[in-house]
C-alpha cells in the first residue's frame, strides 16, 4: 500500500525538523568558532560598562579561540543598543552588554523599546559598584550632614551620569528624604567627574570607577557611598546609611544578556566562560582598580536580581517623578 499525501508531507515534515534541529545543535557545540562574536556595549568608549566588556572580551578570546568583537552602541540610555540587539538571531553571536539602566529605562522613558523581563535572556551578572557622592575640594562641606546643611544655605548643583541613571536617582531620594533641593545637571558618564573637578558643579554622584583616581588625587573629597555597606576601596567613606538615611543600597552594575529565544543549553555554557573569564586574577584585579567586585552567578540567580531590580527601580522613578522625554 503506497504512503497517502498526509503520510508523505508527516514524513518530509520530520526530515526538515531533524535537519533544523542537527542545524541548531551543530551551532551550539561550535559556538563560538563560527564565526565573530558580537559583543554589543550600550555606552560609548570610556564608560565603565566599555571597559568591563573589553576586559571580559579578551578574557574570552584567550580561553575560547574565538573571535569577539566589541561594538559601542550609544545611545537613548542604552535603548539603542537593546533594540540592536533584540532584534539579533538567539543563536549567541550578539551580546549585550549593559548597566542598571537596563533596569531603569522602561519605567523612566515613554517607550524604551522592550521589556526587560521577556526581551531578553539574563545571561550573567558582571561586576558591581556602589555609587560616591563627592565634592570639589573647594566646597566647604566634609561630610553628608555639613553637604545637607549647606545645601539648606546655599544653591548647590550636583552632576550625574545621566538622567534616569541610579547616579541620578540616588541623590533625588537623598533631596527627598533630606527635604532639600539640589539642582541635577546630567552628563554624559564618562564627563560627570570632570564637571565637578573643574567646579562646574560643587558636587557628584557617580559610580565608583571614575572618581576613586581623582579622590586619591587630591582634586575631589569623597562624602558617603551608596551602598548599605562602606566599600573595601575607600573604607574610611561612610554609608549613606550612617547618617540616618535608610534603604540606601543602590549599586551600578554591568550585566551580560543574549535575545529572547537563546536555548538554554547555550546560555549555560556562555555563562559558565564569562564567569571565568571575570574570576581570572587579572580580570579581577583590574575590576579592583574600578573600585567593583563580582561573584559568579548563574542565570537564574541574574533573573531573580534583575526582577528585583526592575521592581526597586520603578518605585523610584514613580516616586521622584523623573523621567526622559
Amino acid at each position: 500500500m503506497k504512503p497517502n499525501f498526509f503520510h508523505q508531507r508527516l514524513a518530509l515534515l520530520s526530515v526538515c525538523f531533524g535537519v533544523l534541529a542537527t542545524g541548531q545543535v551543530s551551532a551550539q557545540s561550535d559556538w563560538p568558532k563560527a564565526k565573530p562574536v558580537n559583543i554589543v556595549v550600550g555606552f560609548g568608549p570610556g564608560a565603565f560598562t566599555d571597559g568591563i566588556a573589553r576586559i571580559v572580551a579578551q578574557k574570552l578570546s584567550e580561553s575560547t579561540s574565538g573571535s569577539f568583537v566589541v561594538e559601542n552602541k550609544p545611545g537613548a540610555g542604552g535603548n539603542l543598543a537593546t533594540g540592536q540587539v533584540k532584534r539579533a538571531a538567539p543563536d549567541g553571536y550578539t551580546i549585550l552588554v549593559h548597566s542598571v539602566a537596563y533596569a531603569v529605562n522602561p519605567s523612566l522613558y515613554p517607550n524604551a523599546g522592550y521589556d526587560a523581563l521577556k526581551d531578553f535572556v539574563p545571561l550573567a551578572l558582571g561586576p558591581r559598584t556602589p555609587n560616591i557622592i563627592t565634592v570639589n575640594p573647594a566646597t566647604p562641606a566634609k561630610d553628608l550632614k555639613e553637604l545637607i546643611e549647606l545645601a539648606r544655605r546655599e544653591k548647590l548643583s550636583y552632576a550625574s551620569s545621566g538622567i534616569g541613571t541610579t547616579t541620578h536617582l540616588s541623590v533625588e531620594r537623598l533631596k527627598s528624604a533630606a527635604k532639600v533641593d539640589i539642582t541635577h545637571v546630567p552628563y554624559q558618564p564618562a564627563q560627570a567627574i570632570n564637571a565637578v573637578v573643574a567646579g562646574h558643579t560643587q558636587m557628584s554622584s557617580t559610580s565608583m570607577p571614575p572618581a576613586v583616581p581623582q579622590i586619591k588625587a587630591g582634586k575631589l573629597r569623597a562624602i558617603a557611598v551608596t551602598s548599605a555597606r562602606r566599600s573595601a576601596l575607600l573604607p574610611d567613606v561612610p554609608s549613606v546609611t550612617e547618617f540616618g538615611y535608610t534603604d540606601f543600597d543602590d549599586y551600578t552594575w554591568v550585566g551580560f544578556f543574549l535575545p529572547a529565544g537563546t536555548p538554554q543549553a547555550l546560555v549555560d555554557r556562555i555563562n559558565a566562560e564569562i564567569n571565568k573569564a571575570m574570576e581570572s586574577p587579572e580580570s579581577l584585579e583590574k575590576f579592583a582598580g574600578l573600585g567593583m567586585e563580582s561573584t559568579r552567578n548563574t542565570s537564574a540567580e541574574f533573573g531573580r536580581f534583575l526582577r528585583d531590580e526592575v521592581g526597586k527601580w520603578a518605585a523610584v522613578v514613580k516616586s521622584t517623578g523623573a523621567k526622559v522625554d
